[in-house]
């Protein structure tokens, strides 16, 4: 059989080795554990609504297990995000297989996200409980007071 030069020649892709996540995979399970905790949801509440155990909701948030697309469905239903909330400032990098492949194989991806502050479970606990002061004037004054320390504890760095 001959190729016709306008036909495209089909290589085999090069597929993860068993056991390493997808990056696509784990950037959906952060976005959902980011947007789980802004809620101030436990990992056992959520997997109460969608029917799982915390073990699996753990799964799904590092990427260990893949979130089908009916699960995602469910779960921006549920934490009241669009389903694209869940592809949100997804790396440039992860665009291409051969990328998600070079992304896979690194062993810093999860650390760069665990070393990201606003990614820490404290930033997102300070952002819930700021958000949840119903008074304007008192949200606007704590965030002086705290842009306030800060500079003077930039200062003697």
């Amino acid at each position: 059989m001959m190729v016709k030069k306008s036909e495209k020649v089909r290589t085999k892709k090069k597929r993860l080795p068993p056991g390493v996540p997808n990056p696509v995979d784990v950037h959906v399970g952060a976005r959902l554990r980011l947007r789980r905790t802004l809620l101030g949801l436990s990992q056992e509440a959520l997997g109460d609504y969608v029917g799982l155990t915390f073990q699996q909701i753990q799964k799904y948030e590092r990427g260990a297990n893949r979130i089908g697309a009916s699960r995602v469905y469910e779960f921006s239903s549920i934490l009241s995000v669009p389903v694209s909330f869940f592809f949100d400032d997804l790396p440039s990098e992860l665009n291409t297989h051969e990328g998600r492949f070079a992304a896979g194989l690194r062993d810093s991806e999860s650390d760069e996200f665990e070393a990201d502050p606003l990614a820490r479970r404290e930033t997102l606990e300070l952002v819930r409980a700021y958000y949840s002061i119903t008074d304007p004037k008192v949200r606007k004054d704590l965030a002086n007071l705290v842009r306030s320390i800060a500079k003077v504890s930039g200062e003697g760095d």
